[in-house]
Parts: structure tokens; C-alpha cells; sequence
């Protein structure tokens, strides 16, 4: 463990974001909007400093042989600032969901009954090497009216460091607690345990990052947990489908980011396309440097490709990996997804309209698409601004997380005297 202090410590942290979380709880919209509008103008005012401690990072990070992907991740570059400063703006103008009063009805003894949106309090958020990520969950959980407590990688520490100082000044000059964003000052991994055991002062915890890390807070938590284990996402494509449109939606889906967990990792192909398709598709992903691994009938057709085994099917390779499966129908389609697929991303590419709306009804998934990219699973794709994480479970989130997923409903009843008889 961390030693009482350092239990001491996060328990306080803990504790003084409770205390911020009742003041952003009746902020008002433009104090908040004014906190994301500031942190945007700084991300660029502060760039070279926040440059410097990123590069600090990386190097320390290289040192130790991180790998290219989560360099990648780690990696904080012009386009991923402009990317955050869209996203914080975008997030400051969406309407503000706490205190809107949904569904309001009249009783017959003249109450009046409805659900007003609230915050959920005090979000924990335990993540790995993605500094972005810092800024982006911080921004929904302040629009929601919520203090976040942030557990970021080793890797990242200086970046996080310098972005929640970032964060924290803008919030004051908006006159809002500081303490609404704060980050754990040790990157000892007990410190993940002391958060999940803080369940007297968190009211959600949401880990961001591998299968072994969300699988510890999910054992361990002792509060609500909002997670995905895995991204095994597949790409269907139907019988008569546009060649072209899906060979460029595999693609995108495998080569663009493969470290992400919306990338793509199975392909699944009607026995009738599969002639034209699948020897067009080896030809774009050896240019993309994309490894294939075929079942028995796909290498019939590509006789250079690995054979898939039976662990192929269940992988999340997050790599240049791609697993090939020739099917018969949609029905084979559909049965394979529900065996291995992890409820993330699921798509298909048709012609067949009856065949989309049914693939849409029947996967289980947190985004179907229809003739897309998987990589759309994305909250500032989707709309968002930004994403808190992606939930794989159906309470009380089902897919990516943004500001109206991080708030919740108490019931409210405004009456003129009435007793109950």
C-alpha cells in the first residue's frame, strides 16, 4: 500500500471535491461555459509549456521502451491541441443539462411530478498514457456540475501536471472551486486501490485503459463502476456490398489509429463477396503494413495469409492485426459477433437495406454502424465535444460517455399544500 499519508492524502483530496462538487451543483451555465472557454484560450497561450513537459515525458517514456503505439498515445502534437481546444468549446456551448426538469405531469389531487437532471457528485477517473484524456474528461465533468479526481499513468505524470494547473487556474478565474479538478499526486498503483476503496466520497468510478487495469476496479470498487473491458469490434460485409466503400472502411477502421479501442479487429465476409473482396483488401493492408490472419476458407483465396486460431477470434490485438472470417449468411454473422464480440463497436457494409436495419436491431453493441467506420466511436465524432470513456454496460450509460451521461435524475413534486389522504 501507499502508506497512511498517502491514503490520508487522496481521502482528503477526496474529500475537498465534495466540497467543490456542491458549489458547481448551482454554478451557473456561464460560469462554467466561461471555466472551458478560458482553459481553451490557454491550451494555446500555454502551449510551449505544456509542449516542454509532454516532451519530458516522452523521452523518459522511450527510455524505458514504451511502445510506438502508446508513444502515439502519449504524445500530445499541434492537431491534438487543436482537437482539445474544439472540443472545450464545443462542450461550452452545448446546453446545460443540470436543473432541466423533464416530464413534468399533473396528478389529479393537482401535484405536480417530474425528474430534474443533477449531477452525480464526485467522479473518480483512473486512466493510462493519454494526456488528452485529462482534459476532455475534466470538461464533461465540469459541464455536468461534477468534481473529477484524476488518477493518470506514470507515463503522462508531467503532462497531467501541467494541464490540471491549466485546468484549475481556469476554473478560478471563473470564480469556481479549484478543487473541482484534481490529480493524484503519486503514480504508485496502490493509489488505484485507495480510490476504489473511497466509496464514502465517490459517487463513480470510471477506469480508462487495459483489460487488466479495468478488471481490478471492477473487482475492487466499492462504488458504481462505468467501464469497458475490450474493443473486439468486427466489420461485416454483406453480399452485394460496394467493394470499394468497404475495403476503404477496413481500412480506416484497422490502420488509421489500430492502438485505439475502436479500432477495427475482425472482418467478416459473405462466401459470395468474398471472391472480389478479400484479395483487394490483402492488397490495401499491405500497404498499410496490416498483418493478416485468415480462417481455412479465407486462405483458400489468400493462400500467403497466417492461419486464424481459435484465439483470434476473442483477441483485442490493438495493433497491425487484423483476423479474417468467411461466412455464409447474415445469420453466421450475427452469431459470431454474439459469441465473440465485446458489446463496443459493431458494422456492416451493404446494399441491402432490410439487412441493415435488422444488423442495426439485433447486434448488441454500444455504437452499430451502417456502410462506417468503427473509428466513429468517438464523443467528439459523435457530437459530444468530447468523451468521459465508453460504457459497455447497460446501467445507466450504454456507449460513449459525454456531459448528459454524467449527470442523473431525482424526482421533484411542486404541490399547493396537498397532504396524502
Amino acid at each position: 500500500m501507499i502508506g497512511e499519508i498517502g491514503h490520508r492524502s487522496i481521502a482528503e483530496m477526496a474529500q475537498r471535491a465534495r466540497e467543490a462538487a456542491r458549489r458547481l451543483a448551482s454554478a451557473s451555465p456561464a460560469a462554467k461555459a466561461q471555466a472551458l472557454r478560458r482553459a481553451a484560450a490557454r491550451l494555446h497561450g500555454d502551449w510551449d509549456a505544456l509542449e516542454a513537459a509532454n516532451r519530458h515525458d516522452l523521452e523518459a517514456a522511450e527510455a524505458t521502451g514504451l511502445s510506438k503505439a502508446k508513444l502515439d498515445r502519449l504524445r500530445l502534437t499541434p492537431r491534438v491541441r487543436d482537437d482539445l481546444v474544439a472540443g472545450l468549446l464545443q462542450v461550452a456551448d452545448m446546453p446545460d443539462p443540470v436543473g432541466e426538469v423533464e416530464g413534468l405531469t399533473l396528478r389529479p389531487n393537482g401535484l405536480q411530478v417530474g425528474r430534474m437532471r443533477v449531477p452525480l457528485g464526485v467522479i473518480g477517473f483512473i486512466y493510462e498514457s493519454r494526456p488528452n484524456a485529462t482534459v476532455e474528461a475534466s470538461a464533461l465533468a465540469l459541464k455536468a456540475g461534477n468534481a473529477i479526481v484524476l488518477r493518470g499513468g506514470k507515463e503522462a505524470f508531467g503532462s497531467n501536471q501541467a494541464l490540471v494547473r491549466l485546468l484549475q487556474e481556469s476554473l478560478q478565474q471563473a470564480g469556481l472551486p479549484a478543487e473541482a479538478v484534481q490529480l493524484v499526486p503519486t503514480t504508485d498503483r496502490a493509489a488505484i486501490l485507495e480510490l476504489c476503496h473511497l466509496g464514502g466520497l465517490l459517487d463513480l468510478l470510471i477506469p480508462r485503459g487495459g483489460k487488466e487495469l479495468i478488471e481490478l476496479v471492477q473487482r475492487e470498487a466499492r462504488m458504481p463502476v462505468l467501464a469497458h473491458a475490450e474493443g473486439v469490434n468486427h466489420l461485416y460485409v454483406d453480399d452485394g456490398a460496394a467493394v470499394d466503400k468497404a475495403v476503404d472502411i477496413a481500412v480506416n477502421g484497422k490502420a488509421q489509429r489500430p492502438s485505439t479501442c475502436n479500432a477495427l479487429e475482425k472482418v467478416l465476409v459473405h462466401a459470395a463477396a468474398a471472391p472480389e473482396f478479400l484479395p483487394r483488401l490483402e492488397a490495401a493492408m499491405a500497404q498499410a503494413g496490416v498483418e493478416l490472419r485468415g480462417c481455412e476458407r479465407t486462405r483458400e483465396l489468400l493462400p500467403g495469409v497466417k492461419a486464424a486460431g481459435e484465439e483470434d477470434w476473442s483477441a483485442e490485438y490493438l495493433d497491425l492485426i487484423l483476423a479474417l472470417k468467411v461466412v455464409d449468411s447474415l445469420e453466421e454473422a450475427l452469431a459470431h459477433i454474439a459469441r465473440y464480440g465485446s458489446r463496443h463497436t459493431e458494422a456492416i457494409c451493404t446494399n441491402d437495406h432490410a439487412h441493415a436495419m435488422r444488423f442495426l436491431r439485433e447486434v448488441d453493441a454500444s455504437l452499430v454502424l451502417v456502410n462506417a467506420s468503427p473509428r466513429f466511436n468517438d464523443g467528439f465524432q459523435l457530437g459530444l465535444g468530447a468523451e468521459i470513456g465508453i460504457s459497455t454496460s447497460k446501467l445507466h450509460a450504454y456507449g460513449v460517455m459525454g456531459v448528459r451521461e454524467l449527470t442523473t435524475t431525482k424526482w421533484v413534486a411542486l404541490g399547493d399544500g396537498q397532504v396524502r389522504e
